[in-house]
């Protein structure tokens, strides 16, 4: 039967082959009988290319409620409801972050807060691992210049069980030498290699350049190998007792919940803390001088140099924050700012460039950066200057405005598309000390900013005089490169090496 098959299907296709098909008319040839359609109608068939179409209407903003209680013992209860899935993020934020570390201690809030996690109440590290997976989590633990925040996503039926684990976290940590000993070399081992990379060494460089390394925001989160190196546990367990307490922390609870079942947990398993810990004030402002000097970060033989340029901006909270960063956006913000179209698009100097304004509990940052090319370093730098000078030469655009601001708004909804997203928006604004309608404020700022407003954040903020620049490069290059454009004296800085002694605090 096989071999009768074979034979009719070698048959059939030779006959097709034998006697071809006519091919098929063009989809724009004429039917028989009917006289082929003139030009002019075919390209008027095809003018609607000329005109794309136009997005539908935008969706609704909106923006999620947080409600606030406080317990007897001074705790703060952050909650935001959402119903959608039977999911909590539960946390505690603290209000004190690395801007704490007392000088040459730099890395003791990273290395206090992780220390939370290395056992607490009666299991050591192994089985207090082994209790968040029993329900399904892992925690996760973030350290900032402003605060900390440690917390994990639970299904709502094990939220209470998650409550206990994080009592005894936060609470009741063993803060077990041993422990100790792991934990500081893990965070010596993870140093050493960031200082590989030129991205850390050039933040090193530039939080030095811009406050100082005796100024509280001088310095990463993580310390440096040669700070970490000298810390002990009594200096854990002294940071520990000095920033922890209920009146210094907030429960967080996001999703699944509403106040009353909130207030109810915190009570429960929080509600017998005391502490005399008060939340920390803010560091102290920094002023942006002219700019003497460029820092340079010398590694022979890299392909790329990277740039950053920039100056201590605003604190959370300032007037002028809604504006600069409409002015900041326009500038450096998106992919179609002024400084990613001149280095990418228009040069071809880079695979990007940005800017942002990073607004603290204390006067944040505002910076500018790219990695460069290393054959057009001197020119790429010279185009971040000409861009910073446009600012008031070739004023903001309403169009380049309208975008900015757009944008801005439009990127809102992506903070709190999960349950842990808006966990760490509740605890940004206890650490930063912000209403909770914080989000509806800066929305409508920035819908109420106006063209004059953003403008003149852009001179007084932009202007190139006062930025401070970091290089990271070959010396080489950017010695013949940068010399010639006068913006200052380059001095060479080694971050990753051990600074000068210095007082304690």
């Amino acid at each position: 039967m096989r071999r009768l098959l074979s034979a009719l299907l070698v048959t059939t296709l030779a006959a097709c082959a034998s006697n071809p098909k006519p091919a098929p008319a063009s989809p724009d040839s004429p039917a028989m009988g009917e006289k082929a359609a003139p030009a002019e109608a075919t390209a008027n068939a095809e003018s609607f290319r000329a005109t794309p179409p136009q997005p539908g209407k935008a969706p609704d903003l909106v923006l999620p409620t947080f409600q606030s209680a406080k317990l007897d013992n001074g705790l703060t209860v952050l909650v935001s409801t959402r119903r959608e899935l039977p999911l909590v993020f539960a946390g505690v934020a603290f209000a004190a972050g690395s801007a704490q570390d007392p000088q040459g201690k730099e890395g003791l809030a990273e290395l206090t807060y992780r220390m939370l996690l290395e056992g607490a109440g009666k299991r050591d590290t192994v089985l207090l691992d082994n209790a968040f997976a029993d329900l399904g989590v892992s925690p996760g633990m973030d350290v900032q210049a402003d605060g900390a925040q440690v917390g994990v996503r639970v299904l709502t039926r094990n939220l209470d069980a998650a409550m206990a684990l994080l009592s005894d976290v936060v609470l009741r940590p063993s803060f077990n030498p041993k422990a100790f000993e792991r934990r500081k070399k893990q965070q010596l081992a993870d140093l050493v290699r960031a200082m590989g990379q030129p991205g850390v060494l050039a933040q090193l460089a530039y939080l030095e350049a811009v406050f100082g390394l005796e100024h509280p925001y001088g310095h990463l989160p993580d310390g440096t190998p040669a700070s970490v190196q000298t810390l002990t546990l009594a200096d854990v367990t002294g940071f520990y007792q000095k920033h922890t307490g209920p009146r210094a922390q907030a429960v967080i609870l996001t999703g699944d919940i509403s106040l009353e079942e909130g207030v109810a947990l915190a009570k429960k398993h929080f509600g017998g803390w005391t502490g005399k810990a008060t939340p920390p004030a803010p560091p102290p402002a920094t002023k942006a001088p002219p700019r003497q000097q460029v820092y340079v970060v010398p590694k022979p033989g890299l392909d790329q140099t990277l740039l950053l340029v920039g100056r201590a901006g605003i604190a959370a909270g300032n007037p002028d924050e809604y504006p600069l960063e409409l002015a900041t956006t326009v500038f450096g913000g998106f992919f179609g700012s002024r400084l990613n179209m001149n280095l990418r698009e228009d040069k071809g100097y880079s695979y990007g460039a940005g800017a942002s304004v990073s607004p603290r509990l204390g006067v944040g940052p505002l910076t500018a950066y790219s990695s460069v090319r290393q054959d057009v370093t001197g020119p790429a730098l010279s185009e971040v200057m000409s861009e910073l000078t446009g600012l008031k030469n070739r004023p903001i655009t309403a169009e380049e405005l309208e975008a900015a601001r757009e944008g801005l708004i439009r990127a809102f909804p992506g903070a709190f598309e999960s349950v842990e997203g808006l966990g760490a928006s509740a605890a940004a604004l206890f650490i930063t000390r912000r209403p909770l309608d914080e989000f509806n404020r800066t929305v409508e700022g920035l819908r109420d900013a106006s063209a004059a407003d953003v403008q003149r954040m852009a001179e007084r903020y932009l202007d190139p005089a006062a930025m401070q620049m970091v290089l990271v490069g070959d010396p080489a290059t950017i010695q013949e490169q940068v010399t010639p454009l006068g913006l200052g004296k380059l001095v060479p800085i080694e971050p990753d090496e051990a600074p000068m002694p210095r007082a304690a605090k």
